[in-house]
């Protein structure tokens, strides 16, 4: 800003200004004798935040943009063109700039210092009246920006929140309907290997009859996950029995009847009707089957969460009507969330560990946003394991005194320390452009407050946890 002699006709300026109208020329030209004159060049700074304001400035040509920064980011609020008066006015209690202003084109400035405002009032009622009425259209313009800016951000938020979490169930889908095809491109051989086979129809009644049993017994049991030792002794006993029959592929077969919870007993029963030389186009048509129907269960959980997550856009749209919450079992989000992210642990070699206690009493919530927490979460733990030996995630749940609550925990390399209180926060990430929004844990935060719950995170390298509790 460059100080200049003030030019002769000042005073033919300022009767330009709508404001100055019943402003006498007596009080006008004591506002030109106590000012100064400034010049600016395009793209200075008039102003800058954090800068005391000790001034009120009237700009006679050019302009200036404010732009204020905003959760990190520098916003532009608007355009503020000559004539107008700006600054600190007469029983204005602004003390400091709370945004930055760059000129727009060679500005020029009246600038009158606030040590005369008390002469001011003295001087000339009209004077003041007039630069009183500035600052209550400026309170109310400002007023209607912040409102404006608050719904755009709202907007904004809502948009990347919604297309961060419809990516995990549309990959989902993706993933598993390519797998279906895959899959279903195998099944002619089988196909006719089962058509070739002479098997009457009462044991192909016992056949089906076993292959529905464990179907439904499956999709009851979803979550009752096997340890990795029970897993172990599961495939040993499989194995025994898939070499006493002469099954060729039993490796290949062993973990989709695992999944289904068959046992020997149950392949005994059907190979009780079956020529030995039938048993394997049989029992490789029920994998065919059960794998199927694993296929088709993903893509169902996955369109189901996409649905979820639009009801649920709807409800943060309208955050004055109450949603209706209801008891739910915690874990029945849990299993939900796992299924959908199924393809992710295997994709990174990730071992699931889960330690639920499955006799917690229900909590009231919305399951839709509960589910919403636990993708991201474990999403983001996947994410920090990368594809490494020995990676692990455990889920548990417990109760602790008068509260529900869940560990989400990963051995990967930690969180630093330097980064840990601020990763709540909206847009914070510490991914690459295009691999993450810094929505995800900022949705995590706001649904958990909205349960009246509570997140921490502990995390030191090789072990970080979440730890989220509900009050019961």
């Amino acid at each position: 800003m460059t100080t200049c002699p003030k030019p002769d006709d000042l005073l033919v300026q300022l009767r330009a200004f709508d404001i100055f109208s019943e402003v006498d020329d007596a009080a006008l030209q004591w506002m030109i004798d106590k000012s100064s004159y400034h010049y600016l060049e395009k793209n200075e700074y008039f102003f800058r935040n954090g800068e005391p304001v000790n001034h009120m400035q009237v700009v006679l040509t050019g302009g200036f943009l404010i732009r204020r920064e905003s959760e990190g980011r520098k916003r532009d609020m608007g355009f503020w063109e000559a004539p107008m008066v700006t600054g600190v006015l007469p029983f204005s209690r602004m003390t400091e700039a709370r945004a930055e202003g760059l000129t727009t084109a060679t500005t020029n400035i009246l600038q009158l210092h606030k040590e005369h405002f008390t002469e001011m009032v003295n001087q000339s009622y009209s004077l003041t009246q007039a630069l009183v009425a500035v600052m209550t259209n400026r309170v109310r313009d400002f007023q209607q920006m912040q409102l404006m800016d608050e719904k755009l951000m709202a907007l904004g938020k809502m948009s990347a929140g919604l297309a961060h979490e419809l990516n995990n169930p549309a990959a989902a889908m993706i993933r598993s309907a390519q797998e279906l095809h895959r899959h279903l491109q195998q099944t002619p051989e089988r196909f006719k290997a089962t058509l070739t086979m002479r098997v009457n129809e009462d044991d192909v009644d016992v056949i089906n009859e076993m292959l529905f049993e464990r179907m439904a017994t499956g999709r009851k049991n979803a979550g009752k996950d096997l340890s990795l030792m029970e897993r172990e002794e599961h495939n040993d006993d499989l194995m025994d029995w898939f070499e006493e029959h002469g099954i060729d592929n039993g490796d290949e077969i062993a973990d989709t009847l695992i999944d289904w919870e068959f046992q020997p007993e149950h392949l005994d029963r059907i190979a009780a009707v079956l020529p030995k030389k039938s048993l394997q186009p049989v029992i490789s048509w029920i994998e065919t089957s059960l794998i199927t129907e694993s296929l088709v269960g993903e893509i169902q959980t996955a369109s189901s969460r996409i649905s979820e997550l639009v009801t649920s856009i709807k409800t943060y749209s309208h955050m004055d009507s109450d949603p209706s919450m209801e008891f739910i079992d915690i874990h029945e989000g849990l299993i939900s969330t796992l299924t959908m992210l199924k393809f992710k642990f295997k994709e990174k070699n990730v071992v699931l560990q889960k330690e639920w206690d499955r006799d917690l009493p229900f909590i009231k919530a919305l399951a839709g946003e509960l589910n919403q927490v636990w993708t991201n979460l474990i999403v983001n733990a996947l994410d920090a394991l990368g594809e490494r030996d020995g990676s692990s995630l455990t889920i548990r749940t417990y109760r602790r005194r008068d509260n529900l609550c869940i560990d989400i925990e990963d051995n990967g390399p930690g969180i630093p320390a330097d980064i840990q209180s601020r990763i709540f926060e909206p847009f914070f990430t510490t991914k690459g452009i295009g691999e993450g929004t810094g929505m995800g844990l900022d949705i995590v935060r706001r649904v958990i407050e909205r349960h009246n719950g509570s997140i921490s995170v502990n995390s030191v390298p090789g072990r970080t946890c979440f730890l989220i509790c509900f009050p019961l």
